[in-house]
């Protein structure tokens, strides 16, 4: 395989890696609403949750493997994990290298859910909202990428507007009156003071 084609095919799988991480955030955001999907009871949800997320640590692969064996880039193995030491654009790729060290530890954790205290898994998962937007500011700022090009933003614009969505969704207020109702006694309470 030429070096041009492997350039080719780590940014395309990188552009597939986004929208397939933004699908299982926002699976998970309906997951953790209790929401469901038309057609899915709850467990569907959750069960298609994990296989796009499978689908998407598999693309991720595909998309560092590629670009540290294209040669093209000064990356090796150890960038990967390792934030801001890379030989190609350090910060960039360092962002990716945090994401990547998240994604791992969510995985792991994941995996031995089990075995460990609802509120420690809960607490790992939820880095899924750093790891998120860091994965996004890397394929935008990485130079060499197609991070600025018109399809690539708008593609980022609609990964973007699906989680907000999915988060608007998820936290209005009418879905927890009973939040919403301690907020507000909350906030008159300080304004009565």
């Amino acid at each position: 395989m030429n070096d041009q084609l492997l350039w080719f095919v780590s940014r395309a799988n990188g552009a597939v890696t986004l929208v397939l991480f933004t699908a299982v955030l926002v699976l998970g955001i309906v997951t953790a609403g209790r929401g469901r999907l038309a057609g899915l009871p709850r467990a569907g949800v959750l069960r298609l949750h994990r296989v796009v997320a499978l689908l998407a640590v598999i693309f991720l692969a595909v998309h560092v493997i590629t670009a540290i064996i294209d040669g093209y880039v000064d990356l090796g193995f150890l960038d990967v994990v390792v934030p801001f030491g890379a030989g190609y654009d350090p910060f960039w790729v360092g962002l990716a290298a945090v994401a990547v060290d998240l994604l791992l530890a969510i995985g792991l954790t994941s995996l031995v859910r089990r075995h460990l205290p609802l509120r420690a898994w809960k607490a790992v998962h939820l880095t899924a909202y750093v790891m998120w937007p860091l994965a996004l500011l890397h394929g935008f700022g990485v130079s060499g990428g197609d991070g600025r090009q018109p399809w690539m933003i708008a593609v980022d614009a609609v990964c973007v507007t699906a989680v907000v969505i999915a988060l608007v969704v998820r936290l209005r207020p009418d879905r927890h009156p009973d939040t919403a109702a301690r907020v507000t006694a909350a906030v008159a309470e300080q304004w009565s003071r």
